[in-house]
């Protein structure tokens, strides 16, 4: 895999960011934070990353970066990993803690049956494998918020080893242009989260809730098969995907139900990798992604300056834009690993090896697990891409919003338009009003049978589009109303009848004598004649014909390039879908077929003041 070249330019101390295969970094100074000192030592990533050769201008070092994640994701389930405690998001503080929980003498964990099927299935979607026997250990370390003083987690043998997740990174300007990455999967475990404290600065003191205590977690540990910002936050997202897709996680990273821990470090390519730093509890795709550069471009300046870096925990500042120190690991922590003696081997089966006779709610069958796997995001994707044709980004917009592929789904199985124009209407014109207002797809007061009724309205040419987007509007203000009844009370349908079109001409200019010569007729008509596709100060040069007050012209080639935009004494009227003014055709394209305009001519030595 590339990994990004940062070359140092002699004189200035200041260093380019070389593209390589992901995001862009573009030129810029020594960047801000806190400088290191202290003995260099060898990071405890095991992989060296594959360095993309790329010509080096004189006087210029290269340095390549490696990125590696462990990312912890809340299992989806009603109760915790090993008690009968709910599990429910913002409930009121220390109100969901069992016996277990609060960690109180003589109480025993039992193992939760839905966590070891949501690993088992994610196991399974990131091709792992499932380990036939897995075990629990404990992890001691000593926090308030862990009232046991140790973790119950899988450190020697965890349930699923050896996977791959593969992701699609943007190479070029055009979002089209994308490739497929694979970053490798160490390791799945189970393990419970511990508590949360609650720091009061005013009173200086802290406060636990243990509502988190004992939750079931997936951690996911991937190895440092990453080289930026971009790649890490690309691939977060797809196991986010996965996890939803799977059932087995909300993955809400708002929520805290996805946190994801960066490991990072610089080295020159040919020597030994350099010392990493962590970077903690991230729990943003965006802000990963600007911690991991921030940290890149800090170590390569640090080293750069004659300064060393410390194998340290570190925190993002987002409000700064930069990652601060936490805590350092110079000193290595002894977790007194240990098997957990309240918990037996963890045993799974498959078809084949299930003991005859056992009782199908004590055992966990992995082909069963197998057999139930939903559809993955990058097969969906494909679907999406070979069955309505749509481009491979709109693919991923579809699948990146929760609950807009579905919305898109149910509004092509009701709607006779093409998926080209469903795709426009529901990325462009539905998911804009939703980023505007903060709306989740599940909160919209526009429902998909309703678009599917508009755009049928729109596909059989009962609307334009300009009036489309008006009715579209007001389905979004109005709930309860239909397409249908908006366009009958507001009178937006078009005029197929060449006739009645001329008699609602007459009759406007009838009940307004006192139309001045060359007024726009967008307020007058505003309701009457809103299938007239320009209602602005139109002036036709009419070339070789009288202008007679009152008369009618049917003009099938009449274009808005023949409108002239010096000021006339000629009001026009239109309809249909002129070209645009200065339009070229490409001379691959057929000329549009002929369409009926009207043009009614009002003359100034008609006596109108």
């Amino acid at each position: 895999m590339a990994a990004p070249m940062l070359r140092w330019c002699c004189p200035g101390r200041r260093f380019a960011f070389a593209r390589v295969g992901c995001g862009s970094y573009h030129r810029r100074g020594s960047p801000t934070g806190s400088t290191s000192n202290g003995k260099r030592g060898q990071s405890s990533v095991a992989q060296q990353p594959h360095i993309t050769a790329q010509k080096s201008r004189k006087g210029e070092r290269e340095w390549a970066a490696v990125v590696g994640l462990e990312i912890h994701a809340q299992i989806a389930s009603n109760s915790k990993l090993f008690s009968g405690s709910q599990v429910h998001f913002a409930a009121p503080p220390n109100s969901l803690v069992s016996f277990f929980d609060a960690s109180l003498p003589g109480t025993l964990p039992v193992l939760n049956r839905r966590c070891v099927e949501a690993a088992v299935m994610t196991g399974l979607a990131l091709d792992c494998h499932i380990n036939r026997k897995s075990l629990f250990d404990r992890k001691h370390y000593f926090y308030a918020d862990l009232p046991a003083g140790y973790q119950i987690t899988q450190q020697r043998l965890p349930i699923a080893v050896n996977g791959s997740l593969a992701y699609s990174v943007s190479v070029g300007r055009k979002p089209s242009q994308m490739v497929t990455r694979t970053v490798r999967v160490k390791q799945i475990q189970l393990e419970q989260d511990s508590g949360k404290s609650l720091h009061d600065d005013l009173r200086s003191q802290t406060l636990i809730d243990l509502n988190r205590a004992g939750i079931g977690l997936l951690e996911v540990v991937l190895e440092p098969d990453m080289s930026c910002g971009e790649e890490a936050a690309t691939a977060v997202r797809e196991l986010q995907l996965i996890l939803q897709a799977l059932g087995t996680s909300q993955a809400n990273m708002a929520e805290g139900q996805l946190r994801v821990d960066a490991n990072i470090s610089v080295h020159r390519p040919g020597e030994p990798l350099g010392v990493r730093t962590e970077v903690k509890n991230l729990n943003s795709a965006r802000f990963l992604a600007k911690a991991i550069d921030y940290e890149i471009q800090r170590q390569i300046n640090e080293l750069e300056n004659g300064g060393e870096i410390l194998n340290e925990t570190r925190s993002f500042d987002y409000k700064l834009g930069c990652t601060v120190p936490m805590r350092d690991k110079e000193g290595k922590q002894d977790y007194r690993f240990m098997p957990e003696p309240n918990l037996p081997p963890l045993l799974l089966y498959d078809s084949g090896s299930l003991p005859s006779g056992a009782d199908p709610q004590q055992v966990i069958n992995i082909d069963r697990l197998r057999e139930r796997l939903p559809e993955l995001p990058r097969v969906t994707r494909e679907r999406l891409v070979r069955q309505y044709g749509m481009l491979p980004e709109h693919s991923c917009a579809l699948l990146n919003e929760v609950g807009l592929l579905e919305f898109f789904q149910n509004v092509i199985k009701e709607t006779r338009a093409e998926p080209k124009k469903v795709t426009s209407w529901v990325l462009n014109t539905f998911l804009g009003f939703l980023k505007q207002q903060n709306l989740a797809v599940s909160e919209s007061p526009v429902t998909p049978s309703t678009l599917a009724e508009l755009l049928d309205l729109l596909d059989r040419k009962a609307i334009s589009s300009s009036a489309a987007k008006q009715v579209f509007e007001e389905l979004w203000r109005n709930e309860g109303k239909t397409p249908a009844q908006i366009v009958a009370e507001k009178k937006l349908e078009l005029l197929q009848d060449p006739e009645a079109l001329e008699q609602l001409c007459r009759s406007t200019l009838e009940a307004h004598p006192h139309v001045r010569p060359g007024q726009s007729l967008c307020k007058l008509m505003s309701g009457a004649l809103s299938t007239c596709a320009w209602r602005c100060r139109l002036h036709r040069r009419l070339h070789g014909h009288p202008r007679v007050p009152g008369e009618v012209w049917r003009c099938p080639d009449f274009t808005l390039s023949s409108v002239c935009a010096e000021k006339r004494t000629d009001v026009s009227i239109m309809t249909g879908a002129p070209e645009a003014a200065g339009t070229r055709r490409r001379a691959d394209r057929p000329p549009p077929a002929p369409q009926l305009f009207m043009v009614l001519v009002v003359d100034a030595g008609s006596g109108l003041p």
